[in-house]
């Protein structure tokens, strides 16, 4: 068993790649902030796709002369329908213009620009949220910046008006945002027809609801389903979420910090390169016109992302619901009791569907130590299930331990792979989201899980 330093020294190593950017956040750029309610804030540091800094297009090629002037407002600018904003117009390059020497063009309704003090001014109406990319040209030199101005609805507002054009409504404080349109009849068994708007590109397709607990929050979480000839696509986050067949926006309605779920697949993917990496980013979604505040994007668990990492989409993939998935057969009908099969042949329900799962829990739970040590290797990527124990040890994850994970297995050939999921009950938090203590010992989830008492007493554990 490695020694409590070789076990602290693992921890701290994982938590520091996270804070690094392990290459599924934002591309390393500082989070949006905002200062209280009546305040425009500006931020740096903006990713999308929809312009970050203010933008400069001289009409010169790349070899021609130098701008002079690079008109800006800087930004972005961020603001509340209602409140009022105030930028200055200048050079970038430092060099001084009057103000009558630049011109705005397709100002929004309500705004202004005044030439003798070289500032645009604006106070936006309650039906006016969106994101605006406005002209700004230095007419002596024919250059031409943009400044970016993203409003916010003001839904809380008595008398607000709801997103005019979700296409044009594309993100809130920096952050994306996704209109979701969804059947009444949606529910958690199968999937029904949905719409959605993203970044201004309208996609149909699916969408049905996700979760257990978290099916009586009034903030549900959903899994949408696209089509094979328009697949999701995020471009600018978590380090190219594209070409997705399926999306988990996660509730943050029982994590006050509302980074948790999102922080341990970041983790996740850290520790170790060779994982099933499980991309993940922030977004903000509207559902059926309402706003539902801040989400977790996520890949689903599934076929398709075990073909994103290059193994059989068709191969068994098996969900651990419950705590008796903890490798062990003591007290059990099947093996497998815990889990179910969520893809891959025979189906579940059929005759066989099981078999290499009931002898995977077999081999763990009966194997003689020499057995386990001489043939672990043969039967799945020992990194993963190592790493699954020192991961939850890292997060405090006491639902993750046993359960909450995905064992894919390709029956045709190949090693058992292991990916996490649900977070909730981590991070000094409970599944009921009350507090709980940071001192427990990582030896502790041997309780939960055979597999590690299995590990922990190898010899090749961590070789």
């Amino acid at each position: 068993m490695p020694t409590p330093i070789v076990r602290c020294a693992l921890i701290i190593s994982v938590f520091c790649a996270a804070c690094y950017d392990g290459g599924s956040g934002a591309s390393g750029s500082s989070p949006p902030t905002t200062d209280t309610v009546g305040t425009a804030t500006s931020l740096s540091g903006d990713t999308s796709s929809e312009g970050g800094d203010d933008t400069l297009d001289t009409g010169s090629s790349d070899s021609g002369p130098p701008a002079l002037c690079q008109p800006t407002g800087d930004g972005p600018h961020w603001l509340l329908e209602g409140d009022s904003l105030s930028v200055p117009v200048s050079c970038a390059t430092g060099l001084v213009l009057t103000g009558d020497q630049f011109t705005l063009d397709d100002l929004p309704a309500g705004a202004s620009y005044d030439p003798a003090s070289a500032t645009l001014t604006w106070t936006p109406a309650l039906d006016q949220g969106a994101v605006y990319e406005i002209p700004i040209t230095a007419t002596q030199y024919g250059e031409v910046g943009t400044v970016k101005i993203g409003v916010a609805d003001r839904w809380d507002a008595s008398d607000n008006v709801p997103v005019v054009d979700p296409a044009k409504y594309t993100e809130e404080f920096g952050l994306p945002v996704l209109h979701l349109q969804t059947s009444p009849e949606i529910t958690d068994a199968f999937y029904t027809p949905a719409t959605a708007v993203y970044r201004g590109h309208a996609y149909t397709m699916e969408a049905k609801l996700r979760g257990a607990a978290s099916l009586g929050y009034p903030k549900n979480s959903y899994t949408l389903k696209f089509t094979q000839q328009d697949k999701f696509q995020e471009p600018q986050l978590a380090g190219g979420f594209v070409d997705k067949r399926k999306v988990v926006l996660i509730s943050t309605f029982d994590d006050n910090a509302y980074v948790r779920q999102r922080l341990a697949y970041e983790l996740w993917n850290a520790l170790d390169p060779g994982h099933l990496e499980i991309q993940v980013y922030s977004g903000v979604v509207f559902k059926d016109g309402a706003y539902y505040g801040l989400y977790t994007f996520s890949d689903h668990v599934s076929g398709y992302l075990m073909e994103e990492h290059g193994l059989n989409q068709d191969g068994n993939l098996y969900k651990a619901r419950t705590h008796d998935a903890n490798f062990r057969l003591d007290g059990k009908s099947t093996p497998h009791d815990g889990l179910t099969k969520e893809e891959g042949l025979p189906l579940d329900g059929e005759p066989q569907a099981y078999d290499d799962l009931d002898a995977f829990v077999t081999f763990v739970d009966s194997a003689s130590d020499d057995t386990f040590d001489a043939e672990i290797d043969t039967w799945c990527d020992r990194r993963d299930y190592e790493n699954w124990w020192i991961f939850v040890s890292l997060i405090m994850g006491d639902d993750s331990a046993g359960k909450n994970s995905y064992h894919y297995h390709d029956p045709a050939g190949g090693l058992w792979r292991f990916a996490p999921w649900d977070f909730n009950d981590s991070f000094g938090q409970t599944w009921q989201s009350e507090r709980k203590g940071f001192d427990s010992h990582p030896e502790d989830y041997t309780w939960a899980n055979e597999m590690f008492v299995r590990l922990l007493d190898s010899n090749a554990f961590g070789s």
